[in-house]
């Protein structure tokens, strides 16, 4: 008998308590589909990450769960997926991954993995599901524009699998690198630049986690922002509470994580207020790829070079932080010209997109 025509099952994933867990096997299995995944469709090793940068987020569930699911076949584990809701109060969202590698794709695995994940968030009472899909920095005879208009992809096995699901691709964002080990003048005097249009108004301000006590509401604030302000097409991004004590927990996950995370902003002086900020974080492995996780300038204070102020002294400032790192990787939706013009002009290059689906759930 092959292994294609043996039973196929869906269990639940157990979340262990470590990495070297005896029950940990199942995780390690679907961190290791996850970064096989992000090279053979994205063309690009810039997303992996390790177990045990991956855990603690599993852990906490204090803002937010994780659900996993492992597919097998003769005992083999064939797919995994994964379902992340906010446990905010009326929350109707919730997320997945689909993590299926082309051998097994076109055997039914993602899909079963797929309805599995849909049964599960309508028994939680959410009302929309949202997928992601990764895709190269190269083109194909049957390419794909999200509803946005903006950008487009390469259709690929999940796609397909998405669409005929009743998926709408919503957007598609960006993901660009920019090496660390060149000339960073230009940063430098972009910096100025901005700085210079910005005025006597703004003031940069810059940390490395655990956030000091008086910044942690002004940094949950902006944080909390990311959900409205960001460029997001039709995709539902409800906003969430993120006061001091959130920000406790977000650094401690990035502690128990092993990684390193810098965070510069901009306060605006007449209020005392954080407006704008940029995330850069590294894991373990120090001289890995540097991740960006939020950039953002509020919109209320938007026509100030702001971006280039957070984007640019966080850039520099990193040099010192993780000199080892060869390069920056980053998300930006398509539509967000704003950011992609920044990044642009600092010599960050497209290395590969991603594609947001939703789904309206019956």
């Amino acid at each position: 008998m092959t292994l294609l025509a043996e039973e196929l099952t869906i269990t639940e994933m157990v979340i262990p308590a470590s990495v070297d867990a005896p029950d940990a096997e199942d995780f390690l299995a679907m961190v290791d589909l996850a970064n096989e995944i992000c090279v053979v469709d994205a063309g690009a090793n810039d997303l992996h990450e390790q177990p045990e940068e991956m855990l603690p987020r599993w852990l906490d569930r204090t803002d937010s769960t994780y659900r996993g699911y492992i597919a097998r076949r003769g005992g083999a584990v064939v797919g995994a997926a994964y379902l992340k809701t906010s446990n905010e109060a009326g929350s109707t969202t919730a997320e997945s991954d689909i993590m299926v590698i082309p051998p097994h794709r076109a055997s039914g695995v993602a899909q079963a993995l797929l309805t599995r994940v849909e049964d599960e968030a309508r028994l939680l009472g959410r009302t929309l599901l949202q997928v992601w899909t990764l895709h190269p920095a190269s083109t194909s005879d049957r390419m794909l524009t999200p509803a946005t208009g903006h950008g487009r992809v390469p259709a690929n096995e999940l796609s397909d699998l998405f669409g005929d699901n009743g998926y709408t691709m919503e957007q598609v964002e960006r993901t660009s690198t920019l090496a660390l080990d060149g000339d960073l003048s230009l940063a430098e005097r972009m910096l100025a630049e901005a700085t210079a249009v910005a005025g006597d108004d703004y003031r940069v301000i810059a940390w490395t986690l655990p956030t000091p006590e008086h910044l942690r509401e002004g940094y949950g604030y902006v944080i909390s922002r990311m959900a409205t302000d960001v460029p997001s097409g039709d995709l539902v991004f409800e906003e969430e509470k993120w006061d001091a004590a959130r920000v406790v927990r977000h650094d401690q996950v990035i502690a128990d994580a092993g990684q390193l995370l810098s965070v510069t902003a901009v306060e605006h002086v007449p209020s005392g207020r954080i407006v704008a900020f940029n995330e850069l974080v590294i894991g373990p492995d120090r001289s890995g790829v540097t991740h960006q996780y939020g950039t953002l300038v509020v919109k209320e204070h938007r026509g100030k070079r702001l971006g280039t102020i957070v984007k640019c002294t966080n850039l520099l400032r990193w040099q010192e932080i993780a000199p080892q790192s060869p390069k920056i990787c980053t998300f930006n939706a398509e539509e967000n010209r704003p950011m992609l013009n920044i990044n642009e002009a600092i010599g960050f290059v497209p290395a590969s997109y991603a594609a947001g689906w939703q789904k309206k759930l019956a």
